[in-house]
């Protein structure tokens, strides 16, 4: 009877002692859970502005101008292809910095008035008493892709984002771009690079120009393309009025290479790389001349010539990136 007993109790305790490790794991389960959830809880309170626009109080400041002549103007350049105009102006009005735009027209036809009408509706719904945006149609008489970079006589702001009209980047990112060029505003700063390698299997150095996947490959850049960069509006007069005439005639000849010619410009004044912004770009049109056979190879030779011409080669390469730390998870 007592060994019965004395079982039983054994087993009861045992049973007691079961349970009571099983509640313990459960409490370290549900607290291990409430510690995750709470991270979780925190890092999106402090990622809010960068997900939702966030509150005015807890932007920052370095994005929010109420001085326009802070801002900076919107170059874009267009040839026939009107719808894909009219989405990029819908958008780049809606971004905060925004003080002007500025089409850079060369078709032989002026701008409709429907065209007009349509975009000035647009920028209509994106002013704000406090801030008024400009809309302006460069004129030229001319088709010429040095028209992109004529100067702007009453340009009111310092920086100038250059962009075409097939591509666009979320105002996030071009906000941001804008930051780190008021950072270095002698500087080419933008999100499509491109590097220059030398071929040294001849008597004599020649360039060699090369796209996307090389600067994927190498970790290295030495250009950033005005199709989406920033700049000081003093290159739209240095390469007008003071670059040699020889470049200019040479990309109407050739339809090409205005873009290398300006980053030989900024680099030859600055001694300095230019700075790749890292941003999502939509292309929002149809493939371009980079896409046609033999595309590489022009490149090169633009740029071969454009040494002649400088004088020297002046392009810096960099492996310099610049990322907005408050998109992503870890930096």
């Amino acid at each position: 009877m007592r060994r019965s007993l004395f079982n039983l109790n054994r087993r009861t305790a045992q049973r007691f002692k079961q349970l009571a490790m099983a509640s313990l794991g459960s409490v370290k389960i549900k607290l291990l859970l409430l510690c995750c959830i709470a991270f979780v809880v925190l890092l999106l309170a402090g990622r809010a502005p960068v997900l939702s626009g966030g509150d005015a109080t807890v932007r920052a400041p370095s994005n929010h101008f109420h001085d326009s002549r802070k801002g900076y103007a919107l170059l874009i350049n267009t040839w026939k292809r009107n719808d894909l105009l009219k989405q990029s102006i819908s958008h780049y009005a809606r971004c905060s910095s925004l003080d002007s735009i500025h089409i850079v027209w060369s078709e032989p036809d002026p701008p409709s008035e429907s065209l007009k009408k349509f975009l000035n509706h647009v920028i209509q719904l994106n002013s704000r008493s406090d801030r008024r945006i400009e809309l302006k149609f460069d004129i030229n008489k001319e088709d010429s892709l040095n028209n992109r970079f004529k100067p702007i006589g009453d340009l009111k702001t310092d920086a100038v984002f250059s962009i075409d009209d097939d591509i666009i980047f979320p105002c996030s990112s071009v906000e941001f771009a804008f930051d780190v060029w008021r950072s270095a505003p002698d500087t080419m700063v933008g999100f499509v690079p491109r590097i220059h390698w030398i071929d040294q299997e001849g008597s004599v150095d020649r360039y060699v120009y090369s796209g996307w996947w090389s600067v994927w490959w190498t970790g290295r850049y030495s250009m950033v393309l005005s199709k989406a960069a920033f700049f000081h509006k003093k290159y739209l007069d240095i390469y007008t009025n003071q670059m040699p005439a020889s470049i200019r005639d040479y990309v109407t000849r050739n339809r090409n290479c205005e873009d290398i010619a300006m980053s030989f410009l900024v680099a030859n004044v600055t001694g300095a790389p230019p700075i790749w912004v890292k941003g999502k770009i939509f292309e929002i049109g149809s493939t371009g001349i980079s896409s046609v056979g033999g595309h590489s190879e022009k490149r090169s030779q633009c740029v071969n010539r454009f040494v002649t011409d400088f004088r020297r080669m002046p392009l810096v390469s960099t492996t310099v990136k610049a990322v907005d730390s408050r998109n992503i998870w870890f930096w």
